[in-house]
């Protein structure tokens, strides 16, 4: 029963934190990431003002729901398409949503599905959702646990910075996307549109591999050779760089943000529509009594996988 928990919950976390990672991608609430973005640009042109602007607002609403679908070509390894919908928080980092991992090929049935929050620091996923087996199964657990802090703190020294970072590079927050975006040297206003029915304005920019990793809390530990080897293994598998797509709306709210990624085995591409920004959300953690702590019973698996050896 352990393993196959373990199983589930690590392709269920695998799915969130690719997701969050690719979407915010900036660390949280540094708004002179954005200012300076504006002063960079010769003669503060109207888009970069506007995004600017969008992105001041948009970090201060720190809630919205969303709906986010990332596809990746069959090609590439965890090829497939991803959805991730429900309602987000920001500074801190909160999140309830439900994950749904389809496969390439595979039967609109048999896509995977897990309610996932994100609370306190800690990921938790419902047993009861996607898992494949009878509901009775885990006992009185209806969630298993993974305090990442507590893990990373088990590991000591580096594993903790880089646990952190991961932490702060991993914000689900469109605020960082704007900030991603106005690290563009060449933004340009495509006018008017409608998404949804709203009433919206286009924007575009590309970015370089550089320009794209810039700010990652993940990548300021490396050090310059690291870095330098970082973006040239990128370079290497053909990615030359990113395109990037807002649509804001009236209130100065980005309502559709659209990334591309072109590599030689089709383009990534992620696509997360925002509403209901400033919206009460009250992501609490589970009950206590009804999480099973994940980290402990891998450990329980290693000890049992080791004394069936020495039994042996």
């Amino acid at each position: 029963m352990h393993k196959h928990i373990a199983r589930r919950v690590g392709a269920t976390l695998a799915a969130v934190a690719v997701a969050a990672s690719l979407t915010g991608c900036q660390d949280g609430g540094d708004k002179t990431k954005a200012d300076r973005g504006a002063e960079q640009s010769a003669g503060q042109s109207t888009s970069v003002q506007a995004l600017t602007a969008a992105y001041k607002k948009t970090a201060a609403a720190k809630t919205a729901k969303v709906s986010m679908t990332m596809t990746v070509p069959a090609s590439l390894k965890g090829g497939g398409e991803k959805r991730v919908v429900g309602v987000m928080g920001w500074h801190p980092l909160a999140m309830d949503v439900t994950v749904t991992d389809g496969k390439p090929g595979a039967a609109a049935g048999d896509a995977g599905k897990n309610h996932v929050i994100w609370a306190d620091d800690a990921f938790y996923t419902d047993l009861r959702t996607g898992m494949g087996a009878p509901a009775d199964e885990y006992g009185d657990k209806k969630w298993a646990k993974i305090d990442l802090k507590a893990a990373a703190a088990e590991a000591g020294g580096k594993a903790v910075q880089q646990m952190a970072a991961g932490l702060q590079d991993m914000q689900q927050d469109p605020s960082q996307q704007l900030a991603v975006l106005l690290n563009s040297r060449d933004i340009k206003d495509l006018g008017p549109a409608e998404v949804d029915g709203r009433k919206v304005r286009h924007y575009r920019g590309s970015l370089t591999v550089q320009e794209a990793i810039k700010g990652r809390k993940t990548v300021e530990l490396l050090t310059p050779a690291e870095r330098e080897k970082l973006v040239a293994n990128m370079e290497k598998t053909g990615i030359k760089g990113y395109d990037y797509d807002v649509w804001v709306d009236g209130d100065q709210y980005p309502v559709k943000m659209d990334s591309q990624i072109k590599t030689p085995q089709g383009t990534m591409r992620i696509t997360s529509t925002y509403s209901d920004y400033g919206i009460t959300a009250s992501v609490k953690a589970p009950p206590a009594g009804e999480t099973a702590d994940l980290i402990q019973m891998l450990k329980d698996i290693a000890a049992q996988a080791k004394g069936g050896a020495g039994a042996a």
